[in-house]
């Protein structure tokens, strides 16, 4: 029997039992004419689905009684039930949900049983992966940060080799800060636009995932101003060099700035005892007293052979210092290259054969770098250019972006031409180019297609830019400055587990009578001597 034709044979008491007493009520006080028969079998039909009347005990057995009784007799046989009152046994009947009786009820009424929707059934266990995460070592590193951030004297410095998710670490134990202290203020310092630029971007991506309240970011760099009156909770950036002159300028700007500080944070922390440095540092960090101060450095000396200046910046940061522990590695640097946080970088050497005079010898010696006299005498070489050129080209046929740390400004504009007119997409960038131009070049290096593409550099690339997909180097630049060396070599390394390459091309002009480094692995403990590491 079809459900339709069943419910045509329903009386009115039927119906407005399965449309229920209270609706009919209401629907007679409305409109008596919704309560006529018709429409109230119509309303049945369009309110219950056949599959729940006939699921649910009540609406089944008042079904069960409209059955002519053929039918009933029928549906008692179809169902497998016994007994001589039809009725009697179809209403005492156990029609469990899923069962064959059921599919048998159903099947008498052509009418189609439900699909159950589908519903995974959840894991006992899942693993959750955090959006802004850190690996292991980087956990621990600000554990052991936060703990020498809540004690006197307050201030640490953070050493981890480039590569090593410095920023990213330093940002989680910011975000820590901001979200125990109501309001607080976090202040950080770097030298250069593109640093500040950096430090922006990637506390707004650390902050969408990390942090508590809507929170201002101010930038005071350039042609940037800053509105006092609105610094009271959030996170500033400045250029060292601006915060600078306008302390000199108005001589409560800084100390206003410090009233409100709960945190500094000094980029490239190594320059943190620079006299002009020291000054705003000193102002931002000591106006209150619990006030935190935090550097960051791949390199936690300013020299590499005079344990005197170094130690100044030792005892400026308390001598305290947190580096990186893996356990069952003397030197984390070669834990991050086999763990592949890190390329591991296979070095080559291009012999000049550059002789230099007693005169530039002695001058050589006697300088913190080598001299820029000196430099011009090497970018002149032209068969020490040649191999320059000639190496670059070998390595585009395997890397598709390089740089070249050229040995002077115009050194970095001569390479560059002569590789694009041999057919090379090559740039130079310099303290000189433009802020514009550089950006670009910078821009289609990050982002453009896989073709190979190199950027000659003098000065303005060794921090600050994070390209993972550079994996060739040629350091043509002679320096007595480990941490110079250290940030050149660093902008190729990138490992694959952070975006990079499982190996690096590191390629170092040799000047037989100037000094040189070598490994990364030996430099990061060249400065413990003056460290009491923690």
């Amino acid at each position: 029997m079809k459900f339709a034709d069943l419910l045509g044979r329903a009386d009115d008491e039927t119906l407005q039992n399965l449309t229920g007493a209270p609706a009919v009520h209401l629907l007679r006080l409305l409109d008596a004419d919704l309560t006529k028969p018709s429409k109230l079998r119509n309303l049945v039909l369009e309110f219950h689905p056949p599959s729940d009347l006939l699921r649910h005990g009540s609406s089944r057995e008042l079904l069960f009684d409209l059955l002519p009784q053929e039918d009933a007799q029928e549906l008692q046989s179809h169902l497998g039930l016994s007994g001589a009152n039809p009725y009697l046994a179809l209403r005492e009947a156990k029609i469990r949900r899923g069962s064959n009786r059921e599919a048998n009820l159903f099947s008498f009424f052509g009418e189609a049983i439900p699909r159950e929707p589908e519903r995974e059934e959840p894991e006992s266990s899942v693993d959750l992966m955090p959006t802004y995460g850190l690996f292991s070592h980087q956990r621990d590193a600000v554990r052991r940060v936060q703990e020498m951030l809540r004690v006197a004297p307050y201030r640490v410095l953070l050493h981890m080799p480039t590569g090593s998710g410095k920023t990213r670490t330093a940002m989680n134990v910011i975000c820590g800060q901001i979200r125990i202290t109501e309001p607080a203020l976090v202040v950080w310092l770097a030298y250069s636009e593109e640093l500040c630029e950096q430090a922006v971007a990637e506390f707004i991506k650390a902050w969408e995932h990390l942090g508590d309240r809507e929170l201002p970011v101010h930038r005071f760099w350039g042609r940037h101003k800053l509105a006092l009156d609105d610094l009271k909770d959030g996170f500033l950036v400045s250029g060292l060099g601006k915060m600078y002159s306008a302390a000199k300028d108005r001589t409560d700007f800084i100390t206003r700035i410090g009233d409100r500080t709960t945190l500094v944070v000094i980029d490239e922390g190594h320059q943190a005892v620079a006299e002009t440095y020291r000054l705003v540092l000193g102002v931002l960090s000591q106006k209150q007293e619990r006030t935190g101060l935090l550097g960051l450095s791949a390199t936690p000396g300013r020299t590499w052979d005079d344990p005197a200046v170094d130690e100044e910046l030792s005892t400026f940061f308390g001598r305290r210092k947190v580096g990186l522990k893996v356990e069952g590695y003397d030197n984390p640097v070669n834990y991050l290259i086999e763990e592949g946080y890190l390329a591991r970088p296979n070095f080559e050497q291009i012999m000049s054969g550059i002789e230099l005079s007693i005169y530039d010898l002695q001058k050589v010696a006697d300088g913190l770098d080598i001299p820029l006299s000196v430099l011009q005498i090497l970018e002149k070489d032209e068969q020490r250019n040649l191999r320059i050129v000639e190496k670059v080209e070998e390595l585009a046929r395997r890397h598709s972006r390089i740089l070249v740390f050229a040995t002077t400004v115009s050194h970095a504009g001569l390479i560059a031409a002569v590789l694009r007119a041999r057919g090379l997409n090559s740039s130079a960038i310099t303290a000189e180019t433009d802020r514009t131009t550089r950006a670009r070049i910078i821009q289609e290096f990050r982002n453009g297609d896989a073709d190979p593409q190199v950027i000659c550099n003098f000065g303005v690339l060794t921090a600050g830019f994070d390209v993972p997909q550079t994996s060739a180097v040629v350091i043509a630049r002679p320096t007595k400055s480990l941490v110079l060396f250290s940030q050149m070599l660093g902008r190729a390394i990138r490992g694959p587990r952070v975006g990079g390459h499982a190996e690096a091309d590191v390629v170092t002009v040799v000047d037989p009578d100037l000094p040189g480094f070598t490994n990364p692995a030996e430099a990061f403990f060249n400065w413990e001597d003056v460290w009491d590491a923690k």
